[in-house]
């Protein structure tokens, strides 16, 4: 079942892990072992979840790497089903072997 307008993944980290417990992003940072700017521009979602990204995340805050990657799948394609037209696309019909 896709999601209605789902989080960025930036989004879901600043609302479910920073805010709520007082973590910085430059903390965070820190103990992911990136720039400071490197985790600002997820945080702001203009940047993506890396798979190295995914794991680093999946180590200090505890989720899989898995759901990581498929929330900021989910985001994509929610974002690109708004964007992409579609109209001028033709199926191609196959002829069974």
């Amino acid at each position: 079942m896709t999601m209605y307008n789902p989080p960025h993944p930036g989004e879901f980290i600043t609302d479910v892990y920073l805010e709520p417990n007082n973590i910085s992003g430059r903390e965070l940072a820190v103990k992911l072992g990136v720039s400071a700017s490197t985790l600002h521009r997820i945080l702001t979602g203009t940047s993506s979840i890396s798979p190295e990204m995914a794991l680093r995340l999946s180590k200090a805050l505890g989720r899989s790497a898995e759901s990581w990657l498929a929330m900021q799948c989910n985001y994509d394609l929610w974002r690109a089903k708004r964007h992409v037209k579609l109209g001028r696309i033709g199926k191609i019909k196959f002829i069974a072997a």
